[in-house]
């Protein structure tokens, strides 16, 4: 009788890595709590119906050990299709034995190989991502804080501000797609039902001309401003008061650093900067669209 030896587990790395679906949500979320993170229930709720996940099962049977989401774009005015990483953790018990560069390497390189990239990095994820190829082309500033309407007040050629309603979605979605650069229909659709105020924009006197339009969408104790597209700093301004004044939550979002007007307004009204991202991208020398109009993303995760 021939006896064998122990048999040696695979090593971190040679775990498979799966798809993720919406039956993962809670998976995820413990996830990001692992890290000492916040859960974000609602935010992986959207990015894993809209967009595609992928992990690692721990081989302790305790959830995930690594995770991603990838939200793809399509065609931009650029050229080449655009893809967003974003919510890339690995559980604290398995850091640091190479199972993040394995899982962002199968994606950038495998599922998502020919196409655009871009992502927010923290500080401490972003030597892996230069490492993978990928180039800092912005910085975006997250502000947290509750917001004080004091000295906020509409002025008289303040564009008109009102929430959304159905008809508005075909001009949404074509301003969005001019400002964004690529077709974000999938995310932009959700926003009615994902988020808790959706507002649009108009000048007065010019009927049915589209200036801009925001949401506001909770994650845990916050309301998340975001998107935020506008024609000018006034337009935003305008925006962020009207949905302030929907919420008694503090507000956060994270703001093109190149848009210092705001950033200061934002700061006057309550608002603290929490942290700086760098915007990355890689095989696109940078974000396409317009980022004069372009004030905040939906999420830092989803580009």
């Amino acid at each position: 009788m021939i006896q064998s030896g122990p048999v040696t587990p695979p090593h971190i790395t040679d775990l498979p890595i799966r798809a993720l679906t919406v039956d993962d949500l809670h998976r995820c979320a413990d996830l990001s709590e692992d890290r000492g993170w916040l859960r974000e229930d609602h935010k992986w709720g959207l990015l894993l119906a809209a967009g595609n996940g992928f992990g690692v099962d721990a081989p302790d049977g305790r959830g995930l050990a690594a995770a991603c989401v990838v939200t793809r774009y399509g065609n931009t005015s650029a050229g080449p299709d655009l893809a967003a990483i974003g919510m890339v953790l690995v559980a604290d018990r398995y850091a640091r034995q190479g199972l993040g560069r394995a899982l962002m390497t199968h994606v950038c390189d495998g599922v998502l190989k020919g196409t655009a990239l871009t992502l927010h990095a923290t500080p401490h994820g972003r030597p892996l991502y230069e490492e993978l190829g990928f180039a800092t082309t912005g910085r975006a500033e997250m502000l947290v804080g509750t917001f004080q309407q004091e000295g906020a007040a509409d002025t008289e050629d303040a564009p008109h501000i009102r929430p959304a309603v159905a008809d508005d979605l075909p001009r949404i979605l074509r301003l969005d797609a001019e400002v964004f650069g690529a077709d974000r229909t999938h995310m932009i659709t959700r926003l009615p039902a994902f988020a808790d105020q959706l507002l649009v924009s108009e000048d007065h006197g010019a009927e049915g001309m589209l200036t801009g339009f925001a949401a506001a969408w909770p994650n845990m104790h916050t309301h998340v401003v975001g998107p935020l597209i506008a024609r000018d700093t006034g337009t935003a301004k305008a925006l962020i008061t009207a949905l302030a004044r929907g919420t008694t939550r503090p507000l956060r979002t994270d703001v093109d650093v190149r848009h210092e007007e705001l950033l200061a307004w934002l700061k006057q009204r309550g608002l603290e900067s929490v942290a700086f991202n760098a915007v990355m991208t890689r095989d696109i020398p940078d974000l396409p669209g317009d980022w004069t109009r372009r004030w905040a993303p939906l999420t830092v995760a989803a580009g």
